[in-house]
């Protein structure tokens, strides 16, 4: 589970508000590429996470004690399976540790596919 502050944040602001300001920078940093990724995305909290909609979640991410989780759910992880394969990872979760460059390139392009995605099952429906 992510380190929050113990009332739980009803914005991101107040999320990312509750870490250390060298966090609180990467934090704003992963949230501006989302957003330059899905213009059109609103935020959100969902499971205490922040959270980009568009046509459904896009993406989650949450930050911990030695990295910044990405939760881009099963297929978003599965697209970029090669790119995220030296990060520690899960079905739908990635971890980038927070000694260690964080990969806006990659966070830009996984965004694009889940927008895309998320598009492409409203246009099926």
């Amino acid at each position: 589970m992510a380190t929050i502050p113990i009332s739980k944040p009803t914005t991101i602001d107040q999320y990312i508000g509750g870490f250390p300001n060298e966090v609180q920078g990467i934090l704003e940093k992963v949230r501006m590429t989302i957003h330059k990724a899905a213009p059109d995305a609103k935020e959100k909290i969902s499971y205490s996470m922040p959270a980009f909609e568009q046509n459904g979640i896009l993406v989650y991410f949450a930050a911990f004690k030695n990295h910044i989780g990405l939760y881009a759910l099963p297929s978003g992880h599965e697209e970029f399976k090669e790119a995220l394969s030296k990060y520690k990872s899960g079905k739908g979760s990635v971890q980038f540790p927070l000694n260690q460059p964080m990969p806006f390139d990659l966070i830009t392009k996984i965004v694009k596919f889940r927008v895309k995605e998320n598009l492409e099952k409203v246009k099926n429906k």
